[in-house]
This record gives structure tokens, C-alpha cells and sequence, in this order.
């Protein structure tokens, strides 16, 4: 069984055209990764359980107008969570506020509007720094 490190989830299937701009680039690097359509609207028990059983370092958001998935699987895990924003409408800013307008406690990191790209190199330098913690003895 493959241990996937990054979690890619999408609200919509209409969104797969920048799920493949982060998966181009992380196969680059050789990153193992999953892909999962769940939305936060109109799925949110499935979403819920998709989050908790995740073995995922980093997860990797994309949605489009309300953009209500990132800061909604920020709300259920420690984990990081790197949101990229989908230009449907408004040119993608709504999409865009909708991620980094998260409340105190509540963290996203959100890349520009279609960049699924730089979220990928995001995640690769993440993972690097919890790579060297690991080799360095440190613990945060």
C-alpha cells in the first residue's frame, strides 16, 4: 500500500484542470499524492470522514466561488492546508478572499487564483522542512 503524504481534495470535477497542474508537478518530484471530489456543501459527512482518516502531511484545497473547502478542512485538522482558488467567477477573487478571510486559529495558506502549480511547490517545501526536523533530531 502506497503512503500518500499529500491529500488533494477539489469541491467539483470542473476542477480538475488545476488538479492537474498540482499533480503534474508533484510527479515531477516523484510526491505521492491521492485525489478525492468531495464537496464541503453539498457533502460534508463524507468530507468529515475523509479528513479524519487521512494519513496526509499536507492537504491541498481546491475550490471555486464561495471557496468554503479549505478553511472548512483547516476547521477539522491540524495539518496544513494550502487553498487555491478557482477562477469561476469575479475573476477568482471571490474565491480568493473567501480563503485567506479565514478567522484567528484557523490557517490557510492560499497560492493565486489557478496557481496549482506553486501549491505543489508549496507542499514539496512543507514536507522539506518536516523532513529535516526529522533528520535533525529537532521537534518543532
Amino acid at each position: 500500500m502506497v503512503n500518500y503524504i499529500i491529500d488533494i481534495i477539489a469541491g467539483s470535477k470542473n476542477d480538475k484542470h488545476i488538479v492537474d497542474k498540482v499533480t503534474k508537478v508533484l510527479d515531477e518530484y516523484g510526491i505521492p499524492y491521492r485525489v478525492a471530489y468531495i464537496s464541503a456543501h453539498r457533502e460534508p459527512d463524507k468530507l468529515n470522514e475523509y479528513i479524519k482518516n487521512s494519513k496526509a502531511i499536507v492537504f491541498i484545497a481546491i475550490a471555486g466561488l464561495s471557496a468554503h473547502l479549505p478553511g472548512y478542512i483547516a476547521s477539522r485538522t491540524d495539518k496544513p492546508v494550502i487553498g487555491v482558488p478557482v477562477n469561476v467567477k469575479l475573476g477568482g477573487l471571490d474565491a480568493l478572499l473567501s480563503i485567506v478571510q479565514m478567522p484567528k486559529g484557523v490557517p490557510v495558506a492560499c497560492v493565486g487564483i489557478d496557481n496549482g502549480e506553486n501549491a505543489a511547490y508549496l507542499a514539496i517545501r512543507i514536507l522539506k522542512l518536516t523532513k529535516n526536523l526529522r533528520e535533525e533530531g529537532g521537534s518543532g
